[in-house]
């Protein structure tokens, strides 16, 4: 697991040359038993590999890459967005999350024409007042909606800047490649806090 999202992190840092790749979560990927992976796919600044193990009968995680157009437009700005949402009590949080974080991050990069932490920040907030909204049309039908939640844990690298997000107990550690010995060796692993 670590060979894979060490990777992932090296593709983060290497350009491509052959423009821009879409790629979701969901294609191309191969299942064993309670492991879904995916070996190589391309994103904007290289190739990535994924997995996700499931722990139990439910799978209550989610997780997406996108590469290109970081706005409604076409005209930029471009990059990848890498998101991890942790789901727990149940499915519903986490897919809401992966169905609409990275639409309103495209919204309102948009508007501001760029990527900053003030987009990223409106992204979080819109997904988690949309899914309030949902708990507050189903909780009638269905109590238990109340009960699910998901951690989130999103990457977006742009214009060489990497912006990452963490809402809950997941976190990201960025490492390296050693060019002499090929070895990884990690990078950073402290856990800093920022308020939303």
């Amino acid at each position: 697991m670590l060979s894979e999202l060490m990777n992932f992190l090296r593709s983060c840092f290497r350009p491509r040359s052959n423009g821009y790749v879409h790629t979701s979560s969901d294609a191309g990927g191969r299942q064993d038993g309670l492991l879904w992976y995916k070996d190589t796919g391309q994103h904007i600044n290289g190739d990535f590999s994924m997995a996700v193990v499931q722990a139990n009968n439910l799978l209550e995680d989610q997780s997406q890459v996108e590469s290109g157009s970081l706005s409604t437009s076409e005209s930029g700005p471009f990059g990848t967005f890498i998101g991890v949402y942790d789901g727990h009590g149940g499915p519903e949080t986490s897919r809401f999350i992966n169905d609409h974080l990275f639409q309103h991050l495209k919204r309102f990069s948009s508007e501001q024409q760029s990527m900053s932490v003030d987009v990223i920040r409106k992204a979080f907030q819109a997904t988690e007042e949309g899914f309030l909204s949902v708990v507050t049309r189903q909780w009638p039908l269905k109590p238990q909606i109340a009960a699910v939640g998901s951690c989130c844990l999103v990457g977006v690298i742009c214009n060489g800047t990497l912006y990452i997000a963490n809402l809950g107990d997941s976190r990201a550690v960025l490492g390296r490649i050693v060019k002499a010995t090929g070895r990884y060796s990690q990078f950073s692993c402290h856990k800093s806090t920022m308020h939303v």
